[in-house]
């Protein structure tokens, strides 16, 4: 299979260099019980503000229950669709808006959501497993086919399962599969002790 380490500046460990998003899903491999609950403890043990845990996520597994996988399918966009139809398992990540223990607005709740996601995108590189996150699904819509609390808000969803070759995917997705990854330089990024300060 394909990959794309990044290319660094100094090394970094190979579970975060070797981590990216493919769009090519095996669908004849389905996830094990055992790798979905390892995934979801990688996220668990994520850091959050006050221990507060606000993650939330819903697995729909293909293999095990169509029909959850289907309603999660059906909020995509549609050309992500294109793809995501061949991944055996699509998981929505949700932010509780209120702290559990005062009920006061935590805006820190995205930000501990999206660290609990990538925690379960690097178990997910460790097992073997690929994943590819997407804004590009209808967060208003998912409220009432999963559910959720009012104060409960979609924030991303991650399509997991075994990398394929490339030439499963159409012309375009290949091209951007094979492409190469790129990143701002990390002066345009990151600063030294004050905004667009740095000591490079």
């Amino acid at each position: 299979m394909q990959t794309k380490p990044a290319i660094t500046r100094t090394k970094i460990h190979d579970l975060l260099a070797s981590r990216w998003s493919p769009r090519a899903f095996n669908a004849d491999l389905p996830v094990s019980q055992a790798d979905i609950i390892a995934l979801l403890e990688a996220a668990r043990w994520a850091p959050s503000c006050f221990n507060d845990q606000p993650w939330r996520f819903i697995v729909c597994n293909k293999t095990t229950d169509a029909t959850a996988w289907q309603n999660a399918f059906g909020l995509l966009a549609e050309k992500n669709k294109l793809w995501a139809k061949n991944a055996p398992l699509l998981v929505l990540s949700a932010a509780m808006a209120n702290f559990n223990h005062n009920s006061q607005p935590n805006r820190w709740a995205m930000y501990d959501t999206g660290a609990a996601a990538l925690s379960l995108c690097l178990q997910a590189n460790a097992l073997g497993l690929i994943c590819h996150q997407m804004g590009g699904f209808d967060a208003a819509r998912a409220r009432q086919v999963f559910g959720l609390p009012e104060d409960c808000t979609p924030m991303a969803m991650i399509a997991v399962g075994y990398q394929a070759e490339a030439a499963t995917l159409n012309q375009d997705f290949q091209d951007a599969e094979q492409g190469p990854r790129s990143r701002a330089e990390l002066p345009d990024r990151f600063y030294f002790g004050n905004w667009g300060m740095g000591n490079w």
